[in-house]
């Protein structure tokens, strides 16, 4: 079962190249993007976000689990963060995480009473044990939005309606 401490975290740096790579892809050839960054801060999401990035407000997120796993079930990367990554993004991090766990153990459990229902009513035909799922590695944003701000804050291919008035004034901080 994942923890807190077994949750991985993804650099800005490295996310940024994960983007960058993913923007390249989807202008060379079309597809759709196989990363999602979810960005769970409240009140404190003004001032810029991550390009492409989805916001789903922490206070948000409890009756939104469900709905998160069905749309992100085809994204081969799901990375969260908030502002710092401390407490908001990696607790989210973790709850998709066992949501996510939770549905695919239901539907293999359906999918399992299925094929041995039919098994029964159709013998001869091949037996599916489990749907198909899709691997996924989820992270949190090391240092959040506020240390990808830093570096990146002001590349627009990265970032968007980011305010630097509002980080230099220490707004966040």
């Amino acid at each position: 079962m994942a923890t807190i401490g077994s949750l991985q975290r993804l650099s800005a740096s490295s996310l940024s190249d994960l983007i960058l790579a993913q923007q390249a892809v989807i202008e060379a050839s079309g597809g759709n993007p196989t990363i999602a960054i979810i960005d769970v801060r409240d009140d404190d999401y003004i001032g810029g976000h991550i390009k492409g990035a989805q916001n789903v407000p922490s206070r948000t997120l409890e009756a939104m689990y469900p709905t998160l796993v069905r749309q992100l079930q085809d994204k081969e990367t799901v990375v969260f963060h908030c502002a710092l990554s401390q407490v908001r993004g990696p607790s989210a991090a973790l709850r998709y995480i066992r949501e996510r766990d939770r549905i695919l153990a239901a539907q293999a459990k359906r999918a399992k009473k299925a094929a041995s229902s039919n098994a029964e009513t159709a013998s001869g035909e091949d037996e599916k044990s489990s749907p198909p799922t899709m691997e996924q590695k989820v992270y949190v944003l090391d240092r959040g939005f506020v240390g990808w701000q830093e570096v990146f804050g002001e590349d627009k291919r990265l970032t968007e309606g980011y305010s630097k008035e509002l980080w230099q004034d220490g707004y966040w901080g």
